[in-house]
């Protein structure tokens, strides 16, 4: 959504906000409203209607090596780095920050590729539905989900829907929140928010998502500018973290027992911290895609690498997000967010 769009929606009347009703005259007839989690009220207008940010269905890949110089990203954008059983795949923010949603299959593996501008959250889910099991108990295969954007938000994150049930997702979390799916949690896949040199050095054959049409979006400019650097973020009403700037960098442990964030700053400052088994690292060389116009002008915030050390003393990737600090408290207000 573009700034004009999130400046109308908060111009908006309050009645307009939260009503169920409505929403099913605006075509979510399909969607169980009476199946909730959450408050309505919490639940704010974008500004797009259902799938106003169309997702990438049919995403187009070319190998690093095919591509031509004006598709080549530069060595400090920013990408999703994604890599299963070999299929090693980049998903330049410069593209997602138009779409927010990519559903692909890697190496075998459905998925969908996520992003959102206003929480910085980048995150990658097996899109396979995990409350229904084939005897085996393994997914079945028509049982695959695919997503797209409701034009909602809720703490100023995305809420994604499915095509099968039209249950509405928290992307932040990964966890349907309103209709028939309530409650199912979807797998999140690791994945890196990197710079594209970081990702050409791991995988020089890999591939990179182009636009399916070139000309449908201004691909490579920020519409949210300044954005990572404004004093509050759009569209959120509630409680702000306390000793830490609200829209400061956090690392959040995806995968950890417990709700774990660490402040980029502190991260960027030692360069690597060890949390329990896990051990984080920061190098700089990728460009912020929510600073200057042009993404890949934005300023060097890094590109942040969580692994584990698995018993044959090889490393293994473990998921994790990059997102802002008001995000994080947002959705786990009883835990703090490590800053020394």
């Amino acid at each position: 959504m573009a700034l004009t769009a999130i400046i109308l929606s908060l111009m908006a009347p309050s009645t307009t906000i939260a009503n169920p009703a409505l929403w099913k005259i605006q075509g979510w007839t399909k969607t169980d409203f009476s199946k909730s989690s959450i408050s309505f009220a919490e639940i704010l207008s974008g500004g797009p209607p259902k799938d106003g940010i169309p997702s990438i269905d049919k995403p187009r890949f070319k190998t690093i090596k095919n591509l031509t110089t004006i598709e080549t990203p530069k060595p400090q954008s920013p990408v999703i780095g994604l890599e299963i059983n070999g299929d090693a795949r980049a998903y330049p923010l410069s593209i997602l920050i138009w779409h927010e949603i990519v559903n692909d299959s890697v190496g075998n593996t459905p998925v969908t590729v996520t992003y959102c501008p206003l929480c910085n959250a980048a995150i990658v889910f097996d899109r396979r539905d995990p409350s229904l099991k084939s005897q085996t108990g393994k997914s079945l295969k028509s049982n695959v989900l695919e997503f797209g954007t409701t034009g909602k938000l809720r703490h100023s994150d995305l809420i994604m829907y499915d095509r099968q049930t039209e249950s509405w997702w928290q992307q932040f979390t990964g966890t349907a929140i309103i209709g028939k799916m309530l409650g199912t949690q979807l797998k999140i896949v690791p994945s890196r928010l990197e710079s594209y040199a970081e990702f050409q050095k791991r995988h020089p054959n890999g591939k990179v998502l182009i636009p399916n049409n070139p000309n449908l979006r201004a691909y490579g400019k920020n519409p949210y500018v300044n954005y990572d650097t404004a004093k509050l973020p759009f569209l959120y009403r509630g409680e702000m973290p306390k000793g830490i700037n609200p829209m400061a960098r956090v690392v959040v442990i995806a995968k950890s027992s417990t709700p774990t964030a660490i402040s980029l700053r502190l991260l960027r400052d030692k360069r690597r911290l060890k949390i329990g088994n896990i051990t984080l690292s920061w190098r700089k060389g990728q460009a912020s895609a929510l600073d200057t116009a042009k993404i890949d002008m934005g300023r060097d915030v890094g590109t942040v690498i969580a692994w584990k050390k698995m018993p044959d003393g090889t490393r293994k990737d473990i998921a994790y997000d990059l997102t802002f600090a008001f995000v994080f408290h947002a959705f786990h207000p009883k835990y703090p967010i490590r800053t020394k």
